[in-house]
C-alpha cells in the first residue's frame, strides 16, 4: 500500500497549493493554463513517485495546432493520469457529473471545461454533453474519452459506447485511437494497491470521420486501431490477466 499512499500524498501536497494559487488566478484572469500545467505535472510526478513508468509511443502522430478527440481503452484508475500527463496541449474530458460537485476539485474541473455526463441513458442529457464537447473543441481544446464507458474488469476490450462517435461525426474532429496496457497489472478494477511497472500508452494515426461512411464504420476503425496496440490476450480474451 506504500505506493498508493505515495501517489495520494503527492497529489495532495501538490494539489492543495496549486488549487489555492491557480483557481483564483483563473477567476481573475480567465487563464486556465497555469492550473492545467500544474495538474499535468502533479499527475506525472504522482505516477513517477508510485513507480508507474510512462512509456508513450506515437506522440509524433498527433497533429499540432488542431483539436482532436483522444479515444482510449480503459483498464485501470491509473489510465486517466497516465494519458492526460502525456497528451500535448490542453485536453478536456468526459466525467461523471457527481465529480463536478466535489469541493475545490469540482471548481477546477469546471474551469478546465471538463464535460459532465449523466449516466441515465436519457438522449437529451447525452445530446447536451455532445453539444458542450463541440463548443470545447471549437475553442481548440482536445477531448479525451474512454470509449468503453467503464473500466474492463479483466483487461479485455469491451464494447464501445456510441456517444464519442456522435461527437466525432458532428464536430468533424480527428479521432486519435489510444491503446493502454500495463496499468491493468498495476492497479486493476477494484484494487487499492499500486504495483510498480510500465504503463504503455500507444497513440495511433488519426482517423478522419469524413473518411468513414457510417458511425459504425468509424467505431470499427477506431476499435481496430486500439486493438492493434494491445497484447493479444486483451484483444481476443485468450488469457485472463492474472494480477487484476
Amino acid at each position: 500500500m506504500i505506493r498508493s499512499f505515495l501517489f495520494l500524498a503527492n497529489m495532495t501536497l501538490l494539489g492543495i497549493p496549486s488549487a489555492l494559487l491557480f483557481i483564483p488566478w483563473c477567476w481573475l484572469t480567465g487563464d486556465v493554463l497555469p492550473l492545467y500545467r500544474a495538474t499535468r505535472f502533479m499527475l506525472w510526478s504522482s505516477c513517477r513517485i508510485a513507480g508507474v513508468r510512462l512509456r508513450p509511443e506515437g506522440l509524433d502522430r498527433i497533429p499540432r495546432g488542431r483539436a482532436c478527440i483522444f479515444m482510449a481503452n480503459h483498464v485501470s484508475n491509473l489510465d486517466p493520469p497516465a494519458l492526460i500527463a502525456l497528451i500535448p496541449g490542453r485536453t478536456s474530458a468526459f466525467m461523471k457529473r457527481s465529480l463536478m460537485n466535489l469541493p475545490i476539485l469540482g471548481t477546477g474541473f469546471r474551469q478546465g471545461e471538463f464535460i459532465a455526463v449523466e449516466r441515465t441513458g436519457n438522449p437529451v442529457d447525452a445530446q447536451r454533453s455532445v453539444e458542450q464537447a463541440q463548443r470545447v473543441l471549437a475553442k481548440g481544446t482536445h477531448i479525451t474519452t474512454f470509449v468503453e464507458g467503464t473500466r474492463s474488469r479483466d483487461g479485455r476490450l469491451l464494447p464501445f459506447k456510441k456517444g464519442p462517435f456522435f461527437l466525432a461525426q458532428a464536430s468533424g474532429a480527428l479521432c486519435i485511437p489510444v491503446s493502454i496496457h500495463g496499468t491493468e497489472a498495476m492497479l486493476g478494477k477494484g484494487g487499492k494497491r499500486i504495483r510498480p511497472g510500465e504503463a504503455h500508452v500507444v497513440f495511433h494515426d488519426p482517423i478522419d470521420p469524413a473518411n468513414c461512411a457510417t458511425r459504425d464504420a468509424l467505431m470499427q476503425a477506431v476499435r481496430a486501431a486500439i486493438a492493434s496496440g494491445l497484447p493479444e490476450w486483451m484483444r481476443t480474451g485468450a488469457r485472463k490477466c492474472d494480477t487484476c
